[in-house]
């Protein structure tokens, strides 16, 4: 340890390419746990709608019509921060969130379980997910 300091000196482009290599874990690490918040599988999705959890699609109203998990309801940002209210009855049921990629609806759990929905989750890799699985999507209105 006594030699680190002689080291750091002599080699600065190594040390600060390992740094930078280290930081750069740290913010995938943090990436992935903060849009994998509470994430379900497409098969967990399905069996967990079976048993009556609701399931909401945050996309634009265009790509909800072209295709969406059936049984999905459509709500958009600003109604997921008032969803304390809106949706009173499921706060103790599966509430299932799911976007394109997953990200905004990992963000989206994370502000209903901040209004006290106790089984907030969302659908791990959104629809593009869901897709990739080969599960059908619906075209008719919930």
């Amino acid at each position: 340890m006594e030699n680190l300091p002689d080291y750091i000196a002599n080699h600065p482009w190594l040390v600060s390419m390992a740094a930078v290599a280290t930081l750069l874990v740290i913010v995938f690490e943090v990436k992935v746990r903060r849009d994998s918040f509470a994430g379900v599988s497409a098969q967990d999705l399905i069996r967990l709608q079976n048993q009556g959890a609701l399931v909401i699609d945050l996309r634009k109203a265009e790509e909800f019509s072209q295709g969406h998990i059936n049984g999905a309801r459509r709500m958009d940002s600003a109604e997921i921060l008032l969803a304390g209210d809106k949706l009173k009855k499921y706060k103790e049921k599966p509430v299932i969130v799911y976007c394109e990629s997953g990200s905004l609806g990992a963000s989206a759990a994370r502000v209903l379980a901040g209004q006290g929905f106790k089984q907030a989750l969302n659908l791990r890799g959104g629809v593009a997910a869901w897709r990739t699985e080969n599960l059908p999507l619906s075209q008719k209105s919930a």
